[in-house]
């Protein structure tokens, strides 16, 4: 008998959608097809075939896209306002994978340049790397199916997507726009399924690039288990910090800051977190953000008027409320909410001064939670933002080029924002941790090239 997934709302409870579990003949039968696709090279979609299918994938999503916007928050629990957000970069994403089709380029190298090399001429092509094997996250859960399952199709590699078992709803819509717009089915395969044969999944020796977005233990527990030869691309998590010198526009910051920290309730990968402020604003600084957080509206995402929604399963929300009590028990103030709302939902807290030891400052919170830390010696902040083992995106705030420049050489990031806050990203620029953040580089292109591999072809003639 079929096992049936039920698809609930983080915010309520209430049944979304039920959908069939996917087995391990599934996904054997996926792997098989996926696997006799990538064999055959007659089989692969011209690119003028794939830019035409991604054109008009484009087209529908953003028919759709109010839809899809709502789908997504009431099963990822992302504000409605956000969500129509995260659909529009979806569009563009898909745009900018057709468009960057004919930026896979090889190049010349080099040749009559020694005796030996005479009468050579050599260059290099691009081509599809094989079957690519995604597993994605909740948080975004549009945007990141289009971050792993467009740049292979872009590419010419067939895909097999595995979206999080509490999203699936918005991976599917995806998958059926992509076989509206003419994708034939099995070059994009979604499963649904259990953990465990998920790991069989990934780790097949026919997967040849294995894309995770999700929790670093995870993720690299995966990649050791990764056959011989299988490419990876890990996004996890950090916690990022922020650098707040003396002649910083805190009026200019302050907002954005806000925004950094409690968008999706903190559920996302570079959510703002750990915040170094000059000790000569500090009191200001903190007055001005207890203020803004305690204006948010939270509540159900599919409402108009919400600002901060549910974490994605209670036992998150307990545990961000562990952490913060931990934190005040060894010393930090809390100086808005650290409270529950209702089962689902957690205050947008602002803490003063954890405790370096302490989980909120050592760990990812993946919660509403901003963490404050006063310093007076700019340098020794920055050596305390790089005590944690992650390099994902940071930030600093000053009106002095000299400071930012020097800040973004010392700290621990793969991105420093210069004057705004540590979860910008546009979906065309590269995007990946560093150290425990992750592994490999993510945007589109960037993608679609770690899923190409490239080919050198020596020519040999006496005419060249």
């Amino acid at each position: 008998m079929t096992k049936r997934l039920k698809v609930n709302s983080p915010y309520d409870g209430h049944l979304i959608s039920e959908i069939d579990l996917d087995d391990a003949d599934r996904i054997e039968s996926a792997l098989k097809t996926a696997h006799q696709l990538a064999q055959n090279q007659d089989k692969i979609l011209p690119a003028h075939r794939r830019i035409e299918i991604l054109g008009k994938t484009a087209e529908l999503v953003q028919a759709k896209a109010e839809e899809f916007a709502r789908q997504s928050a009431e099963e990822g629990g992302k504000p409605l306002i956000d969500s129509r957000i995260e659909l529009g970069r979806a569009v563009q994403g898909i745009r900018e994978a057709a468009q960057s089709i004919g930026k896979l380029t090889g190049h010349e190298i080099p040749m009559n340049l020694t005796a030996s090399s005479m009468n050579r001429m050599a260059l290099t092509t691009r081509e599809p790397i094989g079957v690519v094997a995604a597993i994605s996250a909740f948080n975004h859960p549009f945007n990141l199916i289009v971050h792993q399952v467009i740049p292979a199709i872009a590419v010419g590699c067939p895909v097999i997507v595995k979206p999080a078992r509490t999203t699936p709803l918005s991976c599917l819509n995806l998958v059926k726009c992509l076989y509206e717009a003419g994708l034939p089915e099995e070059w994009c395969q979604a499963i649904v399924c259990e953990s465990s044969l998920a790991e069989k999944l990934v780790t097949d020796p026919r997967v040849a690039f294995f894309s995770f977005i999700g929790s670093g233990e995870v993720g690299w527990m995966l990649r050791s288990k990764l056959a011989p030869g299988t490419r990876c691309a890990l996004e996890h998590g950090g916690a990022a910090p922020v650098i707040i010198d003396h002649d910083a526009d805190m009026e200019d910051a302050l907002p954005l800051l806000a925004k950094g920290g409690f968008y999706h309730a903190g559920q996302v990968c570079v959510s703002v977190q750990k915040v170094f402020v000059h000790e000569s604003l500090v009191e200001d600084f903190s007055e001005k953000l207890v203020k803004l957080a305690e204006k948010l509206i939270v509540g159900d995402p599919t409402d108009e008027k919400t600002e901060v929604g549910p974490l994605i399963q209670e036992k998150e929300v307990d545990r961000v409320d562990q952490w913060v009590k931990q934190a005040k028990e060894a010393g930090a103030k809390i100086l808005t909410g650290g409270k529950k709302i209702g089962a689902t939902c957690y205050a947008p807290t602002v803490l003063l001064n954890p405790p370096d030891e302490t989980k909120v400052s050592t760990h990812e919170i993946f919660g509403p939670v901003i963490n404050i830390y006063p310093f007076k010696d700019r340098l020794k902040a920055i050596e305390r933002a790089n005590l944690t083992p992650f390099s994902f995106q940071a930030a600093v705030f000053t009106r002095n080029i000299d400071t930012a420049l020097d800040t973004a050489k010392r700290i621990n990031a793969a991105a420093v924002m210069i004057n705004d806050h540590t979860a910008f990203r546009v979906d065309w620029m590269p995007f990946g941790g560093r150290k425990d953040s992750g592994l490999g580089v993510g945007g589109i292109l960037p993608t679609m090239m770690e899923m190409t591999e490239e080919k050198l072809l020596v020519f040999r003639s006496k005419l060249i």
